[in-house]
């Protein structure tokens, strides 16, 4: 029979089913359930049925609570924002505004294109991903000449379709040739 796992002291059984009870958090809420039940002496094959968690998993959570304290339970990834952006609001705004007219070399902006300005701006390399992602992130759709491009392909189209019909018209107009070969 395996062991109990024994949860040290530090908040009494109401006090983690209060906690359980009213967290907002659901990672949170989960964390404060396990410390909970484990506390009551129900075994760690039981707790992980119940909440879904591997028994590894679990281990660890009484790890840091007996350790350290409730402290440790909850997502902790919330208070960590990531890292700041590269471009300042301003500097967003002035590579919107440089957006909006084609790039210096011509062309299509790209992400290339994009990292290469933002380089200007910072004073440092940007890779051509960053640049690609800065792109998207504005939402950019590149300026081409799809009104003129809808225009030539209707008109190739019917160019297409009357030297269809003029093929077939002097097709069946010409005899048929008799096939050689072994028939």
């Amino acid at each position: 029979m395996p062991r109990r796992i024994t949860i040290q002291p530090r908040l009494s059984l109401e006090e983690l089913e209060n906690r359980y009870r009213q967290a907002k958090d659901p990672v949170e809420r989960s964390h404060y359930q396990i410390i909970w039940l484990l506390a009551q002496g129900r075994p760690s094959e039981e707790v992980a049925s119940i909440t879904g968690y591997s028994r590894s998993w679990i281990y660890e959570l009484v790890w840091g609570y007996n350790r350290i304290g409730p402290d440790t339970l909850g997502d902790k990834r919330h208070e960590h924002p990531g890292a700041e952006p590269l471009l300042d609001e301003s500097q967003q705004v002035l590579l919107r505004q440089a957006l909006q007219s084609p790039p210096v070399d011509g062309g299509r902006w790209n992400g290339a294109k994009v990292a290469d300005w933002m380089s200007q701006q910072l004073g440092r390399t940007v890779s051509r991903q960053r640049g690609w992602e800065y792109l998207k992130s504005m939402r950019y759709r590149g300026r081409d000449n799809r009104v003129d491009n809808e225009l030539s392909e209707q008109a190739e189209s019917k160019k297409w379709k009357r030297n269809a019909v003029s093929e077939e018209a002097t097709r069946t107009s010409r005899p048929r040739r008799a096939r050689l070969g072994n028939a």
